[in-house]
């Protein structure tokens, strides 16, 4: 190895080394490099002085590498094009003709939210592999800061100092029935009537369901579901056969709405909106490939 140098100047100087060993002439590499012929003549010697080692036999027209210039050679011959290989595949991801795209999501975003925006990208970039991981919120967010995951999609609000975070939808947690629980309907109820009836919400972990809940807490009420539920749709479902009422997304419920399967209860007092958007590991640049997935994301919001 050579001494007393950064690995920047050593990659420098085996360069220089190989384009003379390849053009077999200080003359024709300095040309390639746009380098002085003197400045590169004494790169060689510096390698052969660090090295301790003669690579080169001057010639009267040329050079010709030394039995131990030789073997030399074929490595850097070597690493050099691993090094060219490497610089254009760069640019093919940066040209988005190649590469990955992990993203984080859970099922009800992914279904309600995400599906026309991965439609589109991969419409318009076939090349980048979509690999889409299905998880809560802090698993998802566990595994975009172990970094297996390039950027996610979450429930706000969310706290994490190493994250950074873009809202991307406003949404609204609702209440809504069945035939059996119609007679909600009549009056606008009041949050206390809540502990009254069987209730349906995600479970625990969930961070809508936290989110509703610490709302319900500031005001006194702490509820006691009948069901905890591990999906959104089914959630829709149990309140559509009449076992409770459920604690929804509006916008993710509006076929059953519109469709007169299910029916939004009127409070008195309505739970704050929050949002919906994505994370991504502070300070790490984000790759091509996700940042043309945002810029999909908010044109299409």
């Amino acid at each position: 190895m050579l001494g007393g140098e950064s690995m920047v100047t050593k990659l420098d100087l085996y360069k220089i080394f190989f384009y003379v060993g390849k053009n077999k002439s200080i003359s024709k590499a300095a040309k390639e490099l746009f380098m002085t012929q003197p400045a590169v003549s004494q790169a060689i010697m510096q390698i052969e002085r660090e090295l301790e080692t003669q690579l080169f036999h001057r010639m009267p027209r040329g050079v010709r590498l030394t039995q131990e210039g030789e073997h030399l050679f074929e490595y850097i011959q070597s690493a050099m094009h691993f090094i060219e290989a490497g610089e254009e595949k760069l640019l093919e991801f940066k040209g988005m003709t190649v590469g990955e795209l992990k993203i984080g999501v859970g099922d009800t975003i992914s279904r309600y939210f995400l599906l026309p925006f991965l439609e589109h990208f991969h419409s318009r970039y076939p090349k980048i592999k979509l690999k889409i991981i299905n998880g809560t919120t802090f698993e998802i967010c566990s595994s975009l800061k172990e970094r297996e995951l390039d950027i996610a999609f979450c429930n706000f609000p969310l706290e994490d100092p190493m994250l950074d975070m873009r809202p991307c939808m406003d949404v609204h947690d609702v209440f809504v029935c069945g035939d059996k629980f119609r007679f909600l309907l009549n009056r606008p109820i009041a949050l206390k009537e809540l502990l009254d009836i069987p209730l349906i919400t995600l479970e625990s972990k969930a961070n809508s369901r936290k989110y509703m809940e610490a709302f319900l807490l500031s005001k006194g009420i702490e509820i006691s579901p009948e069901f905890e539920l591990g999906s959104h749709d089914l959630l829709l479902e149990f309140a559509r056969i009449n076992l409770g009422v459920a604690c929804v997304t509006r916008e993710f419920s509006m076929e059953y709405i519109e469709k007169g399967l299910l029916y939004e209860i009127e409070l008195q007092e309505n739970i704050p909106k929050r949002s919906i958007g994505v994370c991504y590991v502070k300070d790490v640049p984000l790759l091509p490939a996700s940042i043309k997935f945002l810029e999909i994301v908010h044109k299409g919001k």
